[in-house]
């Protein structure tokens, strides 16, 4: 028997009037959630841009290096075990306000990180409030949205991703060079309780009808297994750029003003994306993402061969046409896979790919520098990017019948 999506009695929903009434991306829910993620995650880039050079400056290797840049992804691995479940089962509100604390909390930490474990220790604490936050945000912002316009929402709700990007590490690496470490991670943890507050003005109705299930299917969504394999691959080149760019920059005589590296990328991006977004709708994810993937690959080359700021600048902009355009269409793929009731199951595991792109990607990288040196690495990690695009090329047709069935079933 077909249910229906917005109200199924036999298990735990939201509901959101807004999304029911109104056919608009821009409705309350939608915007007020838009809102807490943009300074969420603005809080979080700012001190993650500074987190590499603060592990340098402890006198730790390339690898060490990228370790602590993604270790917070193991937290966030294990407590997705809960996290998926749970954004299905309670208010998500809560969920969203709670998990912020936790991140919060992990950048005050950072402050008495004078030494590498500690950084550690208080880098897991971040991955476990990431592994609520992030997923609560994109199953709250899906559920808002109106199914025809489902690619392009979720392409302005990545924009606050793209605002964060473009502001946090320019000012966290301005203030780094004005106060120093310490009252950098107390102003992003201040960033972030502003991000609190501003979820608090989130209105939903929460009836919950059902108990937390933890078990395999309520983890992982296997329907969206590909995008989240997808997701992966992209991620472990992504935080190649996060965690080594700054690093690279400096070795290669461009310290100063590599900040506008992400400046760039990120308001390339407030074009991009929207505009994504509606070829998405229009066109299909796969179309997309074929030459996305390749800007992607492009820019890493143009990384590897950079020995001045306007090149690495071009290779932003570049990135952003990439990375920066598939990121969005395949969280819209992953949310398009499951009927709205499982999609913090769903989001949990296309987190579950991006975690683990986090995790593996910049130790395989920094184990690679050591090997070849930082230019070749850049060649080497464009490998996962031609990876997905053979990925995307075997199960095209998949993915088209994925996108048919969610227009039929809203």
């Amino acid at each position: 028997m077909k249910t229906n999506r917005l109200l199924d009695s036999e298990t735990h929903t939201d509901l959101y009037p807004e999304k029911i009434k109104t056919d608009k991306i821009w409705n309350p829910l939608f915007t007020t959630v838009f809102v807490a993620n943009i300074i969420m995650n603005l809080g979080l880039q700012m001190t993650n841009a500074i987190i590499s050079k603060y592990a340098d400056h402890l006198g730790s290797t390339a690898t060490i290096t990228g370790l602590v840049t993604s270790i917070f992804a193991v937290t966030a691995l294990i407590f997705k075990l809960v996290s998926g479940p749970a954004i299905d089962t309670y208010n998500k509100k809560y969920i969203l306000m709670f998990s912020m604390c936790i991140l919060m909390i992990a950048q005050i930490g950072y402050c008495f990180s004078g030494t590498i474990p500690l950084l550690i220790l208080f880098r897991l604490i971040q991955g476990a409030g990431l592994a609520f936050s992030v997923t609560c945000a994109l199953a709250l912002a899906a559920d808002a949205l109106p199914p025809e316009k489902f690619g392009t929402g979720i392409g302005y709700f990545s924009l606050g991703q793209v605002v964060a990007q473009a502001l946090g590490p320019t000012i966290g690496l301005l203030l780094l060079e004005l106060v120093g470490y310490n009252t950098t991670f107390i102003i992003g943890a201040a960033v972030m309780f502003s991000g609190i507050l501003a979820a608090t003005r989130i209105r939903v109705t929460h009836t919950t009808t059902k108990k937390l299930v933890i078990n395999l299917k309520s983890v992982i969504a296997k329907e969206a297994v590909l995008p989240a394999l997808i997701m992966f691959l992209l991620t472990v080149a992504y935080y190649t750029i996060n965690s080594f760019l700054v690093i690279y920059a400096n070795g290669r005589g461009v310290g100063a003003g590599i900040g506008t590296f992400f400046t760039v990328y990120a308001v390339t991006m407030l074009f991009t994306r929207p505009l994504i977004g509606k070829l998405s709708d229009r066109y299909g994810t796969v179309k997309v993402l074929i030459p996305a993937l390749l800007c992607f690959a492009l820019s890493f080359l143009i990384i590897s061969y950079s020995a001045s700021l306007p090149s690495f600048l071009i290779a932003a902009v570049v990135s952003a046409c990439g990375y920066g355009a598939s990121q969005p269409a395949i969280q819209s793929l992953s949310m398009k896979c499951v009927a709205k009731e499982r999609r913090g199951s769903a989001s949990s595991t296309n987190y579950i790919g991006n975690d683990l792109g986090t995790l593996i990607g910049p130790v395989a990288a920094g184990a690679v520098a050591e090997l070849t040196g930082y230019a070749a690495m850049w060649r080497i990690m464009i490998a996962p990017m031609l990876l997905a695009m053979v990925l995307l090329l075997i199960y095209h047709s998949k993915i088209q019948n994925i996108e048919k069935s969610f227009q039929s079933l809203q």
